[in-house]
């Protein structure tokens, strides 16, 4: 495994680690208001990513393709922006981030089912 499978794969389970050690804090303190972001975190971060690194494994051809390498950037950028709007909004302190971060994620799917419907064909 190599390329766009790969980062994939291991930005997952650095995502699935963060999630497990951020439920870990939660349970020691016995505080679960993050929860939510937990959530996100181990759903978007190790769940999506890995499925995505899965994919780009199984069909290496759409990994090589322009319209993959933004799916995974503006996923990525997605999750980083909105695990901590969540967990701002969560708090009450601004939603921003968490709308931003989420529409980004969205983009990012609606990349990935345009990469995935166009199946073996390379596209830019």
């Amino acid at each position: 495994m190599r390329g766009l499978a790969y980062f994939c794969i291991v930005s997952a389970a650095v995502y699935g680690l963060a999630g497990m050690a951020f439920g870990m804090v939660m349970a020691a303190s016995h505080d679960h208001t993050l929860m939510t972001a937990h959530a996100h975190l181990n759903l978007m971060g190790w769940v999506s990513m890995a499925i995505y690194g899965l994919y780009y494994h199984s069909v290496p051809a759409a990994a090589e393709t322009r319209l993959a390498k933004i799916h995974v950037g503006v996923t990525t950028l997605g999750l980083w922006i909105m695990i901590p709007g969540v967990a701002m909004a969560v708090l009450g302190m601004t939603e921003g981030p968490a709308i931003a971060g989420s529409l980004l994620t969205i983009l990012g799917m609606l990349l990935f089912a345009a990469r995935v419907a166009t199946g073996h064909r390379v596209v830019a």
